[in-house]
C-alpha cells in the first residue's frame, strides 16, 4: 500500500522531487551552461538542495559538467562548475515536449474540430517534404536511387531510415522503407493523422502510390512502407497463325 495522505501534503514528497528535478533540468536546458548557485537563484532554492538533483541528474546520465568562462569576479581559483545537458539529457527533454504536443493538438482538436489536426499534419509534412526534395534532387528517376535518397534524409531529420529490395525478380517487386525510430512517434500514437501525412508526402516525392504495412505508433516494431517498382514488361510471343486458314 501506499503512504495516507496527511493534511500537510507529505503524502506526495516523491512526486514534488521529480516536479522539481524536472525544473532542474528544465532550467539547464534553457540556460546551460549554469552553475549550481545561479540555478538556485533562478529556481528560489537552496544552493545545497540544487546540487543534489545535478548530482542524481549527472549519475543517470542526462547532465555533464562544464567549463564557465569566468567572470569578472571570479577571475582567480578554480573555474565555477557548470551544467549541461548530454545527448541523453535532450533526449529524455524531447519526451517532455512530445506531450506538450499532444495537449496542443488535442486542444486543437477539441476548439477547431479534427480536420484543424489534419491541417496540421498536411503542413507539417508539406515542410518536411521541402527539406527532403533537396536531398532527392541529384537522385535522378531511378526509383531506388530517389528511395535510398529518401531514406538519407530521413535520416537527418532524426529518424532511423533505411531501405532495402523485396522479392526481386518477382510480379510484386519493390522496395521496403524502413523507420526504426521515429521522432513523432508517441503523438502519432494519438493523432494518426501524422502518419497518413507522412504517407502521402512519400508517395508524392517517389511518383508512385506507397503502402503503409507497418507503425511504430501502432505497436509495431518499426514503420515499414513498401514502395512498388515499375512492372517490368516482357514481350511475349504470339502464336503463328499465318499458315492457318480461319475458313
Amino acid at each position: 500500500m501506499g503512504p495516507r495522505p496527511t493534511g500537510d501534503g507529505s503524502a506526495q514528497p516523491q512526486a514534488l522531487e521529480t516536479g522539481t528535478r524536472e525544473r532542474v533540468k528544465q532550467t539547464v536546458s534553457e540556460h546551460g551552461p549554469i552553475t549550481a548557485a545561479e540555478l538556485a537563484q533562478r529556481l528560489g532554492l537552496t544552493p545545497a538542495a540544487v546540487r543534489r538533483h545535478l548530482d542524481c541528474l549527472a549519475d543517470a546520465g542526462l547532465l555533464e559538467e562544464h567549463e564557465k568562462a569566468p567572470t569578472e569576479a571570479r577571475r582567480r581559483g578554480r573555474p565555477a562548475r557548470a551544467y549541461v545537458l548530454t545527448e541523453a539529457g535532450h533526449a529524455d527533454l524531447r519526451e517532455d515536449y512530445d506531450t506538450l504536443a499532444a495537449d496542443v493538438l488535442r486542444f486543437l482538436a477539441e476548439h477547431a474540430g479534427p480536420g484543424a489536426v489534419t491541417a496540421y499534419a498536411q503542413q507539417r509534412a508539406r515542410e518536411v517534404a521541402e527539406r527532403l526534395a533537396r536531398d532527392m534532387a541529384d537522385a535522378g528517376d531511378d526509383l531506388q536511387s530517389r528511395t535510398e535518397a529518401l531514406a538519407a534524409g530521413l535520416r537527418r531529420e532524426g529518424y532511423a531510415a533505411s531501405m532495402r529490395p523485396v522479392a526481386a525478380g518477382t510480379p510484386l517487386a519493390g522496395l521496403q522503407l524502413c523507420q526504426g525510430h521515429c521522432p513523432v512517434r508517441d503523438v502519432a500514437a494519438q493523432f494518426p493523422q501524422l502518419c497518413e501525412a507522412e504517407a502521402e508526402m512519400f508517395s508524392d516525392l517517389l511518383g508512385v502510390h506507397v503502402q503503409r504495412l507497418a507503425s511504430l505508433a501502432h505497436g509495431d516494431h518499426v514503420c515499414t512502407t513498401f514502395v512498388p517498382l515499375p512492372e517490368v514488361r516482357t514481350t511475349k510471343t504470339s502464336p503463328d497463325t499465318s499458315e492457318r486458314d480461319p475458313r
